[in-house]
């Protein structure tokens, strides 16, 4: 499951060292660049067809935390979930084609968490998922929320790393283990992809927490951005 990337994306590897221009060749440390002007759409709309798509996804998903709760175990609760894990590829699909934005940056990343954790705490409300590794995830996705939108004031996007949009998919099928019915007794599957995607989580925020030290070191001063 992959999120769209934030405006004015580029490889990983890349920040700005200054107020960039398409020539700026200096070298820029991991995961900061700066918010760009997208094709379509522009960087500040809201009503766009990948928005929509998002926000279906987050007005359905507390129906899916219902199901989860009454039988965290069936085909049809597995087959719901499953859906909205893809459509998030859809939205991120109509985004680049049609011009990603601040909004559908912010809300798509949304609606994944949204998803993801709360399926999870719904597994815990069942005794399935043990409290602990599922509160670790949570905490650091308020974490990474709050550090976007520092680093946003001060006029860059943080896009997100790879690692971080495998430990996405990684606890997706941690969840998704649990509801298909074939995997539901097998209990090591599921706990393992759920430790694996803890410790994913921690290690994607500490690199998030590096890139903004490093940030900070190249760039001095920013409180005049943004």
């Amino acid at each position: 499951m992959t999120g769209r990337d934030a405006p004015g994306n580029v490889p990983d590897g890349e920040i700005p060292t200054a107020a960039p221009t398409p020539s700026t060749s200096a070298p820029r440390p991991e995961g900061l660049v700066p918010a760009g002007v997208a094709p379509g759409y522009g960087p500040s709309a809201i009503a766009t067809p990948a928005n929509f798509v998002t926000v279906i996804r987050l007005l359905v998903s507390p129906l899916l935390f219902a199901m989860i709760s009454d039988e965290p175990s069936g085909w049809l609760v597995w087959a719901f979930f499953s859906v909205l894990a893809f459509t998030d590829g859809i939205d991120g699909w109509i985004a680049r084609r049609y011009g990603t934005t601040r909004s559908g940056a912010f809300l798509d990343p949304l609606a994944d968490k949204v998803l993801v954790l709360g399926s999870m705490f719904a597994l815990v409300a069942v005794d399935r998922f043990p409290v602990w590794p599922v509160a670790v995830i949570a905490v650091r996705e308020i974490f990474i929320s709050l550090y976007r939108v520092y680093w946003g004031r001060r006029g860059l996007a943080v896009p997100a790393r790879r690692s971080a949009k495998f430990k996405t998919l990684v606890q997706s099928l941690a969840v998704g283990a649990v509801l298909m019915p074939p995997l539901t007794d097998v209990t090591w599957l599921a706990d393992g992809l759920l430790y694996l995607g803890t410790f994913l989580a921690v290690f994607s925020g500490i690199q998030y927490v590096v890139d903004g030290s490093r940030a900070a070191t190249t760039l001095g001063d920013r409180s005049g951005l943004g």
